[in-house]
Protein backbone atom coordinates (compact mmCIF):
# COMPACT_ATOMS: atom_id res chain seq x y z
CA UNK A 1 0.00 0.00 0.00
CA UNK A 2 1.29 3.03 -0.85
CA UNK A 3 1.92 6.11 1.41
CA UNK A 4 -0.78 8.54 -0.16
CA UNK A 5 -3.10 5.74 0.60
CA UNK A 6 -2.32 5.50 4.04
CA UNK A 7 -3.02 9.12 4.57
CA UNK A 8 -6.27 8.87 2.49
CA UNK A 9 -6.85 6.77 5.33
CA UNK A 10 -6.09 8.54 8.46
CA UNK A 11 -7.97 11.94 6.86
CA UNK A 12 -10.69 9.81 5.87
CA UNK A 13 -10.95 8.06 9.34
CA UNK A 14 -10.26 11.44 11.23
CA UNK A 15 -13.42 12.72 9.05
CA UNK A 16 -15.60 10.58 10.44
CA UNK A 17 -14.76 11.39 14.48
CA UNK A 18 -14.93 15.16 13.20
CA UNK A 19 -18.42 14.61 11.81
CA UNK A 20 -19.35 12.73 14.96
CA UNK A 21 -18.00 15.68 17.07
CA UNK A 22 -19.77 17.98 15.36
CA UNK A 23 -23.14 16.29 15.58
CA UNK A 24 -22.86 16.24 19.25
CA UNK A 25 -21.50 19.52 19.54
CA UNK A 26 -24.97 20.38 17.82
CA UNK A 27 -26.82 18.10 20.36
CA UNK A 28 -24.97 19.51 23.73
CA UNK A 29 -24.42 23.15 22.13
CA UNK A 30 -21.00 22.92 23.56
CA UNK A 31 -18.09 23.18 21.13
CA UNK A 32 -15.46 23.11 24.36
CA UNK A 33 -17.41 20.24 26.37
CA UNK A 34 -17.07 17.88 22.97
CA UNK A 35 -13.74 18.54 22.52
CA UNK A 36 -12.63 18.07 25.90
CA UNK A 37 -14.44 14.38 25.82
CA UNK A 38 -12.60 13.89 22.55
CA UNK A 39 -9.40 14.67 23.68
CA UNK A 40 -9.95 12.06 26.46
CA UNK A 41 -11.04 9.56 24.08
CA UNK A 42 -8.08 10.01 22.12
CA UNK A 43 -5.90 9.99 25.16
CA UNK A 44 -7.51 6.63 26.79
CA UNK A 45 -7.27 5.28 22.92
CA UNK A 46 -3.62 6.17 22.79
CA UNK A 47 -3.08 4.73 25.99
CA UNK A 48 -4.42 1.16 25.03
CA UNK A 49 -2.81 1.81 21.79
CA UNK A 50 0.55 2.04 23.16
CA UNK A 51 -0.06 -0.99 25.95
CA UNK A 52 -1.04 -3.06 23.16
CA UNK A 53 2.69 -1.74 21.04
CA UNK A 54 4.33 -2.22 24.23
CA UNK A 55 6.30 -5.14 26.04
CA UNK A 56 6.92 -3.49 28.91
CA UNK A 57 4.36 -0.43 29.24
CA UNK A 58 6.28 0.90 32.55
CA UNK A 59 9.42 1.18 31.48
CA UNK A 60 8.53 2.77 28.39
CA UNK A 61 5.63 5.07 29.45
CA UNK A 62 7.87 7.89 29.46
CA UNK A 63 8.93 7.36 25.50
CA UNK A 64 5.24 6.78 24.65
CA UNK A 65 4.12 9.85 26.86
CA UNK A 66 7.05 11.92 24.58
CA UNK A 67 6.00 10.74 21.34
CA UNK A 68 2.13 11.10 21.43
CA UNK A 69 2.59 14.17 23.00
CA UNK A 70 5.02 15.50 19.80
CA UNK A 71 2.46 13.91 17.24
CA UNK A 72 -0.79 15.68 18.86
CA UNK A 73 1.42 18.90 19.32
CA UNK A 74 2.11 18.83 15.44
CA UNK A 75 -1.18 17.71 14.35
CA UNK A 76 -2.43 20.82 16.20
CA UNK A 77 0.14 23.20 14.83
CA UNK A 78 -0.96 22.18 11.44
CA UNK A 79 -4.44 22.92 11.98
CA UNK A 80 -4.21 26.22 14.01
CA UNK A 81 -1.86 27.26 10.92
CA UNK A 82 -4.83 26.10 8.91
CA UNK A 83 -6.95 28.03 10.51
CA UNK A 84 -5.37 31.67 10.71
CA UNK A 85 -4.58 31.64 7.02
CA UNK A 86 -8.62 30.45 6.63
CA UNK A 87 -10.77 31.85 9.13
CA UNK A 88 -14.22 30.82 9.31
CA UNK A 89 -16.16 33.21 7.62
CA UNK A 90 -19.84 33.40 9.20
CA UNK A 91 -19.77 31.94 13.07
CA UNK A 92 -22.93 32.24 15.22
CA UNK A 93 -22.45 32.84 18.93
CA UNK A 94 -22.43 30.01 20.86
CA UNK A 95 -25.28 29.81 23.30
CA UNK A 96 -24.04 30.65 26.98
CA UNK A 97 -23.61 27.03 28.32
CA UNK A 98 -23.27 25.53 31.75
CA UNK A 99 -19.80 26.16 34.01
CA UNK A 100 -17.76 22.74 33.02
CA UNK A 101 -14.54 22.88 34.89
CA UNK A 102 -13.22 20.02 32.71
CA UNK A 103 -13.22 22.62 29.77
CA UNK A 104 -9.95 25.23 29.18
CA UNK A 105 -11.38 28.67 28.04
CA UNK A 106 -8.21 30.75 26.59
CA UNK A 107 -8.46 34.19 27.05
CA UNK A 108 -6.51 36.56 24.88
Amino acid sequence: MSEAKKETTIFELADQFIALANELAGKEQDVGKVGTAMRFAAARFNAFEASLKSSDLAAEKDNALEWFTDEYKAMLNDNLEDHIKNPVQSREPEPEAAKDDAVQVFNS
